[in-house]
């Protein structure tokens, strides 16, 4: 909506340019006025539509042309005022003025009203009585010549006839100058066809398919009123519902049926208001839904300013989740729990389209990230569209489930926060977009605290080319294992739920490719800011596989960055790794807990609960605490504090866990480390095992071959 208009009055000499405006303001005719007068500005709260009003006056003497185009280009509208008793001043609004606005600014780029003035002088022309406080009486032959005028030349909104002398009609000049501007009727209506223009069209059918919260395609009473309220702030009585459905009914009796007013009514209705000259009716419609003047939704509707510093991350709120969740439910029509390809395309019909045909076959986005959360990706490095849910779960049909759905959104707010609100207000999120995100604190302060309060998290994965990283993303998903490896050449993305103490945390797994693309990652400070966990992958059954994780673990600079280890392939016989030192070492090293191990085959899901579990606790990695600190640390991560389980595993599972710390501190807390292990497995009734020999195996595949695998999220 503007907060301004600037009207500008151009004409003849002596047609009371000047008197007109002078009439306005002192409220009574001045004899004796300036040629030209000086601009005046009228404040907001004097004018009906409550905006800033400009009136500038224009000179007609011909050596000052330039200055008249100059107050033209920056003219709002313009009135083009003659005297309705000297026909020149009438014929050259053809011959002279029109013609000569449009060659300044364009055909159709500003409205145009005619303003005839000293109707005063003028008591009986050609036999016919004149009524002078009608304003748009055309009753002398004079006057009917307007209405070709507007047929020819469509910028033209009206003619107003007015005295300035007699103080007739003096404000409604002004304030259809105004309202010409504030509501146009170029943009909705063509007066030639006498119908609405196709633009206004296609807004008023999105508005319709909005509002129609039932999706059968008619807008009951309750939904005609919740659209009332909306739009004008008060629903509508009972009878002057029925009124409205009568008046539609009369012209085409199939345009209301019993579920209400359809889509046809709902078109008619509008057309009328613009007939009726009640503009104002269908624009405060299409500003209320976020049009702006030329019918496309405004940017500031659609990108509204929200602050993401470098540390922080954003994610929906229990309101944004909602309304994806009602959206899904209001189009899964079949209640099968997943939209098919119409139900898809009938809930994106009010947006641009699917947001999601911009992810490849693992679903890696096509745009980059919010600027400034150290989220964005290279668009370079990405790959093509394809199937566009494959990187979240689907039915066995590909068909995206309610799970997916909230899935993909969790991913689109924490990587493309303005996408999200885009698609907010596309959708027709009911309130103010930005009351469905919320920004998460600091990084920095979740050190501080030890414990983040976030529930979506970026993980990224790195690992050699073959070392089951692709695999690893598949099984997230809940895809099938592909035939033959194909090499990863471009970021992977794949996306899902896990639950960590009865809450669902959704982790973002993005696979980067090796030998370039990673290590470039890595480095990057930047780029690494928004990674909320690193995950290191190697095959358990490649002995070169490590030494590439073991290259590009010491590259990240960050040690604020939780970081971890996993051997995949653990269904089968591990090998040696070629490295001097063991993974299981390694990881004791660099403070982090042991390998974690995982086969795509077996599909279990714990690995994805401990990531998203050190995830959610940050502090772990920032630097190497005692050697009791990181035991205390690690045990609460695989679900072991003082011998008591956190998260329910079974005890085979948790003596595999404690095994492998047997394998991982070594040098001169490896006594103290003994001496705890022993007296926890005591306290559970077992004797501790003894370290396994990691010449022969990997402590990633022992964790393997005695780990349950959890049941898969439906």
């Amino acid at each position: 909506m503007r907060k301004s208009v600037r009207i500008l009055l151009v004409g003849d000499a002596g047609v009371g340019k000047s008197s007109l405006i002078t009439s306005l303001i002192k409220e009574q005719f001045v004899e004796q006025v300036p040629a030209v007068v000086a601009e005046v500005t009228i404040p907001p709260e004097v004018t009906p539509e409550k905006v800033t009003t400009q009136i500038a006056d224009s000179p007609s003497n011909p050596a000052q042309i330039d200055v008249l185009r100059d107050e033209i280009r920056k003219a709002n509208v313009i009135c083009v005022v003659y005297d309705v008793n000297v026909p020149e001043t009438f014929t050259r609004l053809t011959t002279y003025w029109l013609g000569f606005i449009q060659e300044i600014v364009g055909v159709d780029k500003i409205p145009i009203i005619l303003v005839g003035n000293k109707i005063d002088l003028r008591r009986n022309v050609g036999g016919h009585t004149i009524n002078s406080s009608d304003p748009h009486q055309n009753q002398n032959p004079l006057e009917r010549g307007v209405a070709p005028i507007m047929r020819q030349y469509k910028e033209v909104e009206t003619c107003v006839e007015c005295s300035a002398k007699a103080l007739q009609n003096i404000p409604e000049v002004f304030y259809y100058a105004q309202k010409s501007v504030l509501h146009p009727t170029a943009p909705l209506y063509d007066a030639k066809t006498s119908e609405l223009k196709p633009d206004c069209v296609a807004a008023l059918r999105r508005i319709f398919h909005l509002c129609d919260v039932g999706k059968d395609n008619a807008l009951s009473d309750s939904e005609l009123n919740a659209f009332q309220f909306k739009c004008f702030g008060a629903p509508l009585q009972q009878r002057e519902l029925d009124g409205v459905k009568e008046v539609v009914r009369q012209h085409d009796a199939n345009d209301v049926t019993a579920a209400g007013l359809t889509e046809a009514g709902f078109l008619f209705l509008h057309k009328l208001f613009i007939q009726r000259g009640r503009l104002e009716t269908t624009w405060m419609v299409l500003r209320k839904f976020g049009y702006d003047d030329s019918l496309v939704l405004r940017d500031d509707f659609l990108h509204p300013p929200i602050e993401v510093d470098a540390e922080s991350t954003t994610e929906l709120t229990s309101n944004g989740y909602q309304f994806f969740i009602s959206l899904f439910k209001s189009f899964d029509k079949d209640h099968d729990g997943a939209l098919c390809p119409q139900e898809l395309e009938q809930l994106f019909s009010t947006s641009p389209g699917n947001p999601f045909l911009s992810y490849n076959t693992n679903g890696a986005q096509t745009s980059t990230g919010a600027s400034g959360s150290g989220l964005s990706t290279p668009a370079h490095t990405l790959g093509s569209p394809a199937e566009p849910f494959e990187c979240t779960v689907t039915t066995k049909d590909g068909w995206i489930t309610l799970q997916g759905f909230l899935a993909l959104w969790s991913m689109s707010t924490l990587l493309d926060v303005q996408k999200t609100l885009a698609y907010l207000a596309y959708l027709g999120y009911p309130e103010d977009t930005k009351t469905a995100i919320k920004v998460t604190r600091s990084k920095r302060l979740d050190l501080k605290k030890r414990r983040t309060s976030r529930n979506v998290f970026l993980v990224y994965v790195f690992g050699a080319t073959g070392s089951g990283k692709t695999s690893l993303l598949r099984s997230f998903s809940g895809k099938e294992l592909r035939e033959r490896h194909i090499p990863t050449t471009k970021i992977n993305v794949a996306v899902n739920a896990v639950s960590v103490q009865g809450a669902d945390k959704y982790l973002v797994l993005q696979e980067f490719p090796a030998n370039g693309p990673d290590a470039e990652t890595v480095q990057n400070r930047k780029r690494m800011e928004g990674c909320a966990l690193a995950v290191f992958v190697y095959d358990s059954t490649d002995p070169n596989s490590f030494a590439y994780v073991e290259r590009l673990k010491t590259r990240i600079e960050d040690p604020t960055i939780p970081c971890l280890v996993v051997a995949t392939r653990s269904d089968l016989e591990a090998v040696p790794q070629s490295t001097s030192i063991t993974p299981a070492d390694f990881c004791t090293a660099n403070n982090l807990p042991p390998p974690i191990a995982f086969s795509a085959v077996t599909g279990p899901r714990e690995a994805f609960v401990t990531m998203a579990s050190v995830a959610m606790s940050p502090h772990l990695a920032t630097k190497a605490p005692p050697v009791q600190g990181v035991l205390s640390g690690f045990a609460r991560l695989v679900g072991l504090s003082s011998g008591t389980a956190e998260e329910p595993v079974s005890l085979p599972s948790r003596l595999v866990r404690l095994s492998l710390f047997s394998g991982v501190l070594v040098g001169a807390g490896y006594g103290v480390y003994r001496l705890v292990q022993t007296q926890r497995l005591n306290a559970l009734g077992f004797a501790a095992a003894a370290p396994p020999a990691v010449a022969t195996t990997t402590a990633a595949a022992v964790a393997a071959k005695a780990t349950p695998a959890l049941p898969k999220r439906s």
